[in-house]
């Protein structure tokens, strides 16, 4: 619902791509050049055939339209990418003594500096633990803060321009494990074992540093609105900073104990599904030696490059229908019965949209989506919670048939298929309610 039906309908359109063409496509010619596929799916049912060949070979073409995506990403935004530099420079030079008015005094730049060592150096220590060799977790740490510094000035500046949902953090963090992994390839050797772990955790704390400079923009930009002392926003939101971290690593432990995160593995065969995380560790791993099936990667990419042209030629045709990569890559990733609920948001979307159809007035959207919303986010947060509430019994039982229905009750994918559509019908009706009060 929040993404609306055109974000919808592409992200299903990947998985058509990935499940209705490229699946049977696969299976029909290429079967037979993969003995150790063929073998595997050859005692299978229909349905884990496909599941086997998706998980196998079909959703790397995601991998690689992905890719593509994020560098054109960062391509598209290069005046962006100029023009956040020099700002974060500028703000470096910057004297906050030289500024009088109450509404510009930002933090002095040598408490930030004095707060960047402190929070780099545990860093550094946590580089060494893992490489074991002072010459590269230097070289690590130095990337890491280049990087940080480079691509949350951007995340910062796109954030605070276009607002949070364009934040192009994929990209940047594709191009930050990129770059690293390449360097580390140079210094370890693209044989070593360690190489992708030491990419992945520079491209993790720049990718967390580049979600939580775009949220802080935003928060920063509605206390200029608002009139706030940037000075103390900025000490608060440093707080907030540091406890999400203590909060952070209990909670995914939690998650990853009680469910799995990315990898199926024979204690968690259904684990909670990490694309862009897998998408990160395959990238890294490719670098270093891994065998990923680059054949289907690199027509991902072109799948990618033909999806961008589609989208140039709607947006210099002036076409409000738009066709973004990611999105589009998201859905190849994905199995496809996680497109089908954002479809159907999006759907439910338009149908609000039809029936109060926005006017010359800017904002018109954003004020008939409103309460929906609001509902859509209410959704989002509740079933992260609950999925942290839930795991805390699996966790302790060590199993999770502590929760399960009894089988009388379980209906099938009858019962979820029921749930999405009463969901559906109430957001719709929340959202009408809204329009009509309003």
């Amino acid at each position: 619902y929040i993404v609306g039906l055109n974000i919808g309908i592409v992200m299903l359109s990947g998985g058509v791509i990935a499940w209705m063409i490229a699946i049977p496509v696969y299976s029909t010619f290429f079967l037979g050049a993969d003995p150790a596929l063929s073998a595997e799916i050859a005692a299978a049912g229909p349905i884990d055939a496909a599941y086997a060949i998706w998980s196998a070979q079909v959703r790397y073409l995601g991998v690689g339209a992905m890719l593509t995506g994020g560098v054109w990403t960062l391509i598209s935004l290069r005046s962006s990418l100029a023009s956040g530099i020099r700002s974060g420079m500028m703000a470096g030079r910057a004297d906050a003594g030289d500024v009088t008015p109450r509404t510009e005094r930002d933090l002095p730049m040598r408490y930030i500096l004095i707060g960047t060592v402190v929070f780099v150096l545990p860093l550094l220590a946590l580089y060494q633990v893992i490489v074991g060799q002072w010459l590269v977790s230097f070289p690590m740490t130095i990337i890491m803060i280049v990087a940080g510094f480079l691509f949350v000035s951007v995340s910062a500046y796109m954030a605070g321009i276009v607002g949070s949902s364009n934040n192009p953090v994929s990209g940047l963090t594709i191009a930050t494990i990129l770059f690293a992994a390449l360097v580390l390839a140079a210094l370890l050797g693209s044989d070593s074992p360690i190489g992708a772990v030491a990419a992945i955790m520079i491209g993790a704390v720049v990718c967390c540093a580049a979600c939580i400079g775009g949220d802080n923009l935003q928060d920063l930009k509605c206390g200029y609105i608002l009139g706030a002392t940037p000075w103390k926003q900025q000490v608060m939101l440093a707080v907030g900073g540091v406890s999400s971290a203590f909060i952070m690593a209990p909670v995914l432990s939690l998650l990853a104990q009680a469910y799995g995160i990315g990898v199926p593995t024979e204690t968690h065969p259904n684990p909670l599904l990490a694309p862009q995380a897998n998408l990160m560790a395959s990238v890294a791993k490719g670098i270093f030696g891994g065998e990923l099936p680059w054949t289907m990667i690199g027509i991902g990419a072109g799948i990618g490059a033909a999806i961008i042209v589609v989208d140039e030629i709607l947006k210099k045709s002036g076409s409000s229908w738009r066709s973004p990569v990611l999105a589009c890559a998201v859905g190849i990733y994905l199995p496809i019965e996680l497109s089908v609920p954002i479809f159907a948001g999006g759907f439910v979307a338009y149908l609000v949209e039809r029936k109060f159809p926005p006017g010359d007035a800017e904002g018109d959207r954003e004020r008939i989506h409103q309460k929906g919303t609001l509902f859509s986010a209410g959704l989002i947060t509740g079933e992260a919670l609950m999925g942290i509430f839930i795991a805390i019994p699996i966790v302790v039982a060590g199993s999770s048939e502590v929760l399960a229905l009894p089988e009388a009750l379980r209906f099938g994918g009858w019962l979820g298929l029921l749930m999405l559509f009463a969901i559906a019908v109430l957001l719709y009706r929340t959202a009408m309610k809204q329009n009509s009060t309003g």
